[in-house]
């Protein structure tokens, strides 16, 4: 008996729950292609910035006492995919705040270069194996057009390591005819990946940190590790 409980203590020990470092590792992928003018990029990196530190998405950061790692980079061509935020653990408030700060100042690394969502995606599966170990694994990609350059996201899924990652699309739906007729179907039928990935729609750049926080609060919310509580971070 004493031995049959010392063999169910070591299986506890190595349950995913136990062995995992954090229950999500998250990258947001941000949209740098031509399409993209100064002023829509300045709207989308500071409403990122903003959404993170938004009190409803700081709290759902917290849920858990399980931490979130993070990582943001931006992408548009073929070669043109940058890390701005490597990975990095939440566990605090500051922490959270540093992240956002990184985002905030960062700057455009290009903006002549079109839209390779399969080498986005692509990017983001490689990015993915260098995260801690989570419990559950998502790319968050923003984009305000289709692919137009290179192997599209089904080739991506197809010749990359996207078996146990979720992907979410957050549409910037310009107003424009390929906005209001093509770029939401695009995303739904070609882009979301995984069981119960979700597409979030901000009308216009103008309406990215709204769209954001809706996105983050889901996905982070979805997560809460069943009994685990503890005291939100300070």
């Amino acid at each position: 008996m004493i031995r049959w409980l010392a063999t169910l203590g070591l299986a506890a020990l190595a349950s995913p729950l136990r062995a995992e470092t954090c229950r999500l590792a998250l990258a947001l992928a941000m949209d740098i292609s031509t399409s993209v003018d100064a002023t829509e990029d300045t709207l989308q990196r500071q409403g990122l910035a903003a959404a993170l530190v938004a009190p409803e998405v700081t709290e759902a950061f917290f849920s858990s006492p399980m931490p979130v790692a993070l990582a943001v980079y931006e992408w548009s061509g073929r070669s043109t995919q940058r890390v701005i935020l490597n990975w990095s653990m939440i566990r605090t408030r500051a922490d959270l705040l540093a992240a956002a700060t990184t985002v905030q100042q960062s700057v455009r690394s290009d903006s002549g270069s079109a839209t390779a969502m399969g080498y986005a995606l692509a990017f983001g599966a490689t990015l993915m194996q260098q995260a801690p170990p989570c419990l559950f694994q998502t790319i968050d990609l923003s984009g305000d057009g289709s692919n137009n350059d290179g192997y599209g996201p089904d080739s991506a899924y197809r010749h990359f390591p996207f078996q146990d990652v979720v992907v979410n699309g957050l549409v910037i739906n310009a107003a424009d005819f390929e906005g209001e007729l093509f770029l939401i179907p695009f995303f739904e039928n070609n882009v979301l990946h995984g069981p119960g990935a979700f597409l979030e729609v901000a009308q216009g750049f103008e309406d990215f940190e709204r769209a954001m926080r809706r996105k983050l609060e889901r996905e982070l919310q979805g997560l809460q590790i069943g009994a685990l509580s503890g005291e939100a971070p300070k």
